[in-house]
Parts: C-alpha cells; structure tokens; sequence
C-alpha cells in the first residue's frame, strides 16, 4: 500500500518502492493532465480544462512528495523523461503522430542522460 502522508516522508519511514511509486503516479498525472492539455483545444472545452488543472495538480503534488526522499536531480530527470516517452506514445496512439530520425534521436539521448543522471554520475545525493 502506498503511503501518501507527508509526515511519513519527514520522517524518512517511506521506502524506495514506495517513493517511485509515489514518483510513477506523478508522472502519470502529468501525462494525463497533458493529453486533456490538447484535448481542451485551448481551454476552450470544459471538461478536458478541468482534467488538466486535476492532472496538474495532483502531479505536482505527488512530484513534491517523492522530493522528500529523493534527490531533486533524479526525480526530476525520471518525471520529465518518462513524461516525454509517455506522451508520446499517447500522440502516436490518440493522434496518429509519427516518429521521424530527429525525435528518435532526440528521446534516445534523453534516456541516456536520465542513465548517466542516475547510474554514472558519482555526485552525492543530498
């Protein structure tokens, strides 16, 4: 079972599984609130505007619980890069968007800096 309460993460009683848990949640609301992103049609459509505010929100929020357990280099390296790589696939699903060599390459460098962020470099984490 995750566990959301702040105070836990103060205390440092949350585990590392419980942290990318909490972090894949984060990136998934993103994700969500950016699909309703384009689905709003410029804020245009109700419905999707308040999914994005939603989406957003709860991202944000879930973003700055993992922030109390880990480095905000590592967290963030892993929310933006997997929120890249998930939304596009969600373009490529919902809006038939193609991938040409530029943005292959493009999210293949971005992976390679999420790897040497998180496995090379030697930095501390606090």
């Amino acid at each position: 079972m995750i566990i959301l309460n702040a105070s836990f993460l103060r205390q440092g009683k949350i585990s590392a599984m419980q942290t990318f848990l909490i972090l894949f949640f984060a990136i998934l609301s993103e994700v969500i609130g950016t699909v309703a992103l384009k689905l709003s049609n410029g804020f245009t459509k109700p419905m999707p505007s308040v999914v994005v505010m939603i989406g957003y929100g709860a991202s944000f929020y879930l973003l700055s619980l993992a922030l109390k357990a880990m480095p905000i280099g590592m967290a963030y390296a892993i929310w933006s890069g997997a929120g890249l790589i998930l939304t596009v696939i969600a373009g490529m699903i919902l809006w038939r968007e193609t991938l040409d060599w530029a943005r292959v390459v493009g999210i293949i460098l971005i992976i390679a800096g999420i790897v040497f962020i998180n496995v090379i470099s030697k930095s501390p984490a606090h």
